[in-house]
Formats: C-alpha cells, sequence, structure tokens
C-alpha cells in the first residue's frame, strides 16, 4: 500500500513497460539509466547478472536496441542483503507514538523507502533504528523487507504527515482502511493559475504514460482515481496562483500532480508536471504538503486525527492573513 497505493509499472524495484515509439532504437542501458537514474556501471550489473528481459528473453548485451512495441522487464539491483540497514543519523519528526504505529512528520527532499538512486538515509533506515520491531512485519511476510511498516507514501518533494506500522495488527488495520478508503488524508497545494471553481472534484483514471514511461497520465484505461479540492486563497503576485486544500479519495502514484495539472493548474515548481520554476523554492521542492491523517486506532478503533502545519519554505509564499 502507498500514498500511490499499489504498486504502478515503475516502482523504484522493477521496471515493467511496453516500449513507446519515443524510446524505440536506443540502447537498453541507455533506457534503464534515463528511466530509473541508476549510473551505466549499475545498468550493466543488472544486465549481466540476467535481471532484465525483452518479450520473456533474457537481455545480456547492454548495446541491445529496443523496438516499439516490446516488453521490457527489468529488476533493478538494491542492496545486497535485501534489507535496510537501520541509520541512527537520518533525522525522523515523531508527531504521535504509539504502541501500534507512529505518525511522522517527513521532510521534503527525504526518500521514503529504498529505491533505485536511493538506497541511503531513506525514512525507513531512520524508523528502523528508532523501532527495529518493524523490521518483524517484513520477516513475517507482510510487507516488503525493503518498506517495512510501510503503508503509504509521500513523493521526495512532498512534506507532511505519514503513518507507519510498528505492529502486524497496526499494518494490517491500516492498511486495510487505506484500501477500504477510510483514511483521510489532507493535503494543501499552490498551483499555478487562478482555479475559477470555489471547489471540484477531479474524477480521472491514472496510468503510466505511453509517450514518457517515467510520467503519470490521465488514461482511459488507467486506475480509477478521485481527488477533491477547496479554493483557500487566489493569488496574484508574483504571479497567479491559487491555494487549494485537497482531498484523496484514492491513492495513485503523482495523483495530485496529474490531476491538478490535467485540469491546467499544475502544482507550483512540480518540476515534472509543471512548467514554471519559482525561485523562491529548492529545485526539487514543490508546493505540496501532506497537513492532516485520520484514522481508526488499528486496536481500539478510536478516530485519531493528527495535522502539522505548513512548513516555513511554503509558508512565506501564502499572503498574511489566509487561514490554513
Amino acid at each position: 500500500m502507498s500514498d500511490d497505493s499499489l504498486r504502478d509499472p515503475f516502482d523504484g524495484e522493477t521496471l515493467d513497460l511496453v516500449v513507446p515509439a519515443s524510446l524505440s532504437d536506443i540502447r537498453v542501458d541507455r533506457v534503464l539509466s534515463m528511466l530509473t537514474g541508476l549510473s551505466r556501471s549499475e545498468t550493466h550489473a543488472i544486465l549481466t547478472g540476467g535481471g532484465v528481459s525483452v518479450d520473456n528473453k533474457a537481455v545480456l548485451k547492454p548495446s541491445t536496441p529496443l523496438r516499439e512495441g516490446q516488453h521490457l522487464v527489468a529488476v533493478l539491483a538494491m542492496p545486497d542483503s535485501g534489507i535496510v540497514t537501520p541509520d541512527a543519523s537520518v533525522e525522523i519528526d515523531v508527531v504521535l507514538d504509539d504502541d501500534d504505529f507512529a505518525v511522522v512528520n517527513k521532510r521534503p527532499g527525504q526518500v521514503v523507502h529504498p529505491g533505485a538512486g536511493h538506497r541511503d538515509g531513506t525514512l525507513v533506515a531512520g524508523l528502523l533504528a528508532l523501532y527495529p520491531q518493524m523490521q518483524d512485519l517484513a520477516t513475517e511476510g507482510l510487507c516488503d523487507p525493503l518498506r517495512p511498516g510501510i503503508v503509504h507514501r509521500l513523493d521526495k518533494g512532498t512534506s507532511g504527515v505519514l503513518v507507519v506500522a510498528k505492529t502486524p495488527a497496526g499494518f494490517r488495520g491500516l492498511s486495510l482502511q487505506l484500501a477500504d478508503r477510510v483514511m483521510e488524508r489532507t493535503y494543501l497545494g499552490m498551483v499555478d493559475g487562478h482555479v475559477s471553481e470555489e471547489r471540484g472534484v477531479v474524477d480521472a483514471p491514472i496510468g503510466r504514460s505511453t509517450r514518457t514511461p517515467t510520467l503519470m497520465a490521465v488514461r482511459s484505461d488507467g486506475r480509477a482515481a478521485r481527488t477533491g479540492y477547496e479554493v483557500l486563497a487566489r493569488v496574484d503576485k508574483p504571479h497567479a496562483m491559487t491555494l487549494l486544500r485537497l482531498q484523496l479519495d484514492t491513492g495513485r502514484t503523482h495523483q495530485i500532480r496529474v490531476h491538478l495539472a490535467t485540469i491546467g493548474h499544475p502544482v507550483v515548481n512540480d518540476p515534472r508536471y509543471g512548467h514554471r520554476r519559482d525561485k523562491r523554492l529548492d529545485e526539487d521542492r514543490f508546493f505540496l504538503h501532506s497537513t492532516t491523517l485520520a484514522f481508526a486506532h488499528p486496536q481500539s478503533h478510536e478516530w485519531v486525527t493528527v495535522s502539522v502545519p505548513l512548513p516555513e519554505d511554503l509558508r512565506h509564499l501564502v499572503p498574511e492573513g489566509v487561514e490554513l
């Protein structure tokens, strides 16, 4: 389960896609590097180790060109042990600590779990240093060894509240609530342009882009996705922007970012789906913050609501007097 709920064709561990025209005639090692961020030496190691297949046949030669329509599958190299090493140097902001779960405030720029190009310094590594029992969830087969306790995730450039499980009961209970759309997830986002309606819903399926496989897109054959929004403020300077409160009814990869870009209002400073650089924010930081999580306690079933304020790097873009 994830903020992006179930796995998508590129989840940081496996690349699985039909080669689009834009990647036709390009060497397989270069394609792997382009789509995953891995170095050439890492892609060569994956290839020579038999981790890549095209149309169900192993490809060992890095210079092999790909053709449009071929089915490419690559099992990406991960830490040798197949588990995450606890790292006490990773800073973790624990907002709520319960026997069955913990709610943390993820900082922007932090990667939640190991994946291609991001193996060290992840949130999971820091969590395991605080809560070693989380590793038992993977040992018992409840979750991926590289994602022990991870119920949902936030993109690297997104900050805010995230809940992780510490016990089997916590993992099962929270995962079920996420799958059944019981867990409430509220975000604050600033988007380019003035959104005309005071509130609305973007209800459009999301799937892998056929033109650019590293991106997601609205597709008729995608998975159901629904995002609600409410206008909190409209800003005129330094350019037209709108501050939104957003409610996730589903959790697909990059859902909020894709949906808002689709209606012509991409998230401010979004490097993938936006078109305007805002020099007031760090290069990889976009204006999206997970502000509130609400869910039933996995044991007592009491309703739990946890909120964190908008961080200062985003707060200074909000006009004075706007209530969040």
